[in-house]
């Protein structure tokens, strides 16, 4: 095999990290994306910065912690001067290319104050999230009486569905996303009791083929070295797949709900307010993922049948030779477990995912189908492909570590004590519920291989788990004055790492370094006289003549 000149990025969006057969699932079998991780590393400990869409891509795309990128929720901007993926591979002489999902929001204010215009390069890479894109789709146009979610999402799609035949002003809504009943009535995919329904289209116009062959076109014409970032939305809501997919599953194929009624009853506050939200109120009925699950298995069915397309056409084309390729998501989905839907919390059916790195370099030879255990976060991914490329990570604005060392075998380790994710909650329903100012609804996780610990703000107390003792984190041990010490223990990890947040990204290690060497220019503070000065530091001062000022200025008249 060659070295890995490109870089093949591949993200789906809220797929549970236990939901491929890889990782231990019993019933839902992906055997391509299973051969990725026989010819590859599967790592156990991967994490997101944060259980959301916007901000968990923000870190990853970025390479920093959400504290440090300012993107803390969706439709948040991403600051205008923040570095991402495409910044940094540009530098090395990479290109860095979009196929699908990003979820940024564009600093519009930021690029007025700037003067940065749509329709210029630099323009469009800083709205871009410093892609060039190929083809944006964020996947979500929904319409409501305040007008579309997201005024670009789906529009490339909607106009393919249009030239296939499927009619309408939104046809991402009434055939990808919908069901149909025998009278021709549309069966939206927002309700859930529509899931376990086949959606209204021709499978190979579903979105997961689509996106994927859009990924292609791009590969067949792509100059080396080039990244694409290939960012699929399935399985994201509405969980509606396309026959033959949507018949696949059912009751026997579902893994048993994690919850209890003890857990519900004896809540943290904060949480409570989270079961007790429409999300978990709905995913807390059994009816509701009974409908909920064959749809996001058939789904995630769809999307390995898609990736051994892909993976084929890139053996054909060579491109398997030379191309690093990542298989992971932005974050899982409750699916009830917990008496909560959808993602936001830090349980780790919701911040652990999956993590697939295939490197056909000779280096990689000795790890292939090995898993590791390492702890790991997304946003190691930026400095791993600055790493593929040549360059040198930017460790004064990367807040991750390159893989690479993993990959080739020389550790089994990243340099970290723990994980940390994410979670501000002000610009939700969920602040007012718990009546918490703006700068109080914000919690953070720091977890290693044995504990988890959860800081609110607010006032509340923190919660903690046992994931050696309580892989299903069941028992909270946020009050219990037998874990003081760990508690106090986990603190100490999350203050340092609040310490260590990377601000100051305009100065480099060496360059501080240099600075502290000191300067040439003149300055002698802290010399008494000029016979305890450096010479060549003061050569300019000595043996100088001026004259008095008085004999320069002319007395008053």
């Amino acid at each position: 095999m060659a070295t890995a000149k490109n870089v093949l990025f591949i993200m789906l969006d809220q797929l549970r990290w236990d939901y491929l057969s890889c990782y231990g699932h019993p019933h839902l079998k992906t055997p391509n994306i299973d051969r990725l991780a026989e010819q590859g590393v599967r790592f156990n400990r991967a994490y997101v910065q944060a259980p959301i869409c916007g901000a968990s891509r923000m870190s990853v795309l970025t390479g920093r912690y959400v504290n440090s990128n300012g993107a803390t929720w969706n439709k948040v901007p991403l600051p205008v001067g923040q570095p991402t993926m495409g910044d940094h591979l540009r530098k090395t002489g990479m290109s860095c290319w979009l196929v699908g999902k990003t979820h940024m929001e564009a600093d519009v204010e930021g690029m007025e104050r700037l003067g940065l215009k749509r329709g210029t390069v630099i323009g469009d890479r800083v709205a871009e999230c410093g892609f060039d894109v190929f083809e944006r789709d964020d996947g979500l146009r929904p319409e409501g009486p305040d007008g579309l979610y997201d005024e670009g999402g789906a529009k490339a799609y909607n106009d393919y569905l249009r030239s296939k035949g499927y009619d309408g002003d939104n046809p991402w809504h009434d055939y990808a996303n919908s069901a149909i009943d025998d009278d021709g009535n549309v069966l939206s995919g927002w309700f859930l009791e529509n899931s376990n329904k086949p959606a209204n289209i021709a499978e190979p116009d579903s979105e997961t083929p689509y996106m994927t062959r859009r990924g292609m076109d791009f590969m067949a014409q792509a100059q080396d070295p080039w990244c694409l970032h290939l960012s699929l939305i399935k399985p994201h809501w509405p969980y509606l797949a396309p026959e033959p997919y949507a018949s696949m599953y059912g009751p026997q194929d579902f893994l048993p709900v994690v919850r209890t009624q003890e857990e519900y009853d004896t809540a943290h506050p904060v949480l409570k307010t989270l079961m007790t939200a429409p999300v978990g109120k709905a995913f807390s009925r059994d009816e509701a993922r009974a409908a909920v699950l064959p749809g996001y298995m058939g789904l995630i069915k769809q999307i390995d049948d898609q990736m051994g397309v892909l993976f084929k056409w890139m053996e054909d084309t060579g491109r398997m030779t030379d191309t690093l390729i990542v298989l992971t998501s932005d974050h899982g989905d409750f699916l009830g477990d917990h008496w909560l839907g959808e993602k936001q919390f830090f349980y780790d059916s919701s911040v652990r995912v999956p993590l697939i790195v295939y490197d056909p370099s000779p280096e990689a030879d000795a790890t292939r189908g090995t898993t590791s255990d390492a702890l790991v976060e997304l946003i190691d991914l930026v400095p791993t492909f600055v790493d593929v490329a040549g360059g040198e990570p930017a460790d004064h604005v990367l807040e991750g570590y390159s893989l690479l060392p993993i990959l080739h075998g020389q550790t089994t380790e990243q340099p970290r004590d723990v994980v940390i994710c994410e979670y501000d909650f002000a610009g939700t329903p969920i602040r007012a519920r718990l009546g918490v100012d703006v700068t109080d609804a914000r919690a953070f996780m720091a977890a290693n291989k044995r504990w988890k610990l959860i800081h609110f703000e607010g006032g509340f107390r923190p919660m903690l788990f046992d994931l050696e003792n309580d892989p299903d984190e069941m028992t909270d041990l946020g009050e219990s004055p037998a874990h003081e010490a760990v508690i106090a223990e986990m603190y100490g990890h999350l203050h340092v790492w609040f310490r260590r947040c990377h601000q100051r990204i305009t100065q480099s290690r060496t360059q501080l370094e240099e600075m502290g060497r000191g300067t040439r220019k003149g300055v002698t503070l802290g010399v008494y006289s000029e016979d305890e000065a450096n010479p060549e530091l003061v050569c300019k001062y000595v043996g100088r003549r001026a004259k008095p000022w008085q004999d320069i200025v002319s007395p008053a008249s």
